[in-house]
């Protein structure tokens, strides 16, 4: 399945606004599912700032996520226009350091 140029066109737009984005089932403030809410708690505890998509209130962009990213699931994450995956991925990132080492990139590097 492929998404249609103008969902395409919205996502492309969404992921180059803001430097982290999360498109999940409900807000962050009221995840609708606990892949979700696992990844909201991880990036909040992480001190990230992102910005949130709720694919459960647009069907379109709940299957053009899908396919953009050749993904099946939500949530998804995008890091500066980069995909780094779902719930268990940015888990494992989060207890490995990976996921700090990602953030870490935003920051000057000390001499």
């Amino acid at each position: 399945m492929s998404e249609a140029p103008e969902i395409k066109d919205r996502i492309d737009a969404q992921i180059a606004t803001d430097d982290v984005v999360l498109y999940m089932k409900g807000t962050p403030v009221f995840p609708q599912c606990g892949f979700s809410a696992t990844v909201v708690q991880i990036l909040s505890h992480a001190g990230v700032q992102f910005q949130a998509y709720n694919v459960l209130e647009d069907p379109e962009l709940r299957e053009g996520i899908k396919s953009y990213s050749n993904w099946p699931t939500i949530p998804q994450l995008y890091v500066r226009g980069e995909f780094v995956g779902g719930c268990d991925i940015v888990r494992d990132m989060y207890e490995n350091g990976e996921l700090a080492e990602l953030f870490a990139g935003d920051k000057p590097a000390e001499a």
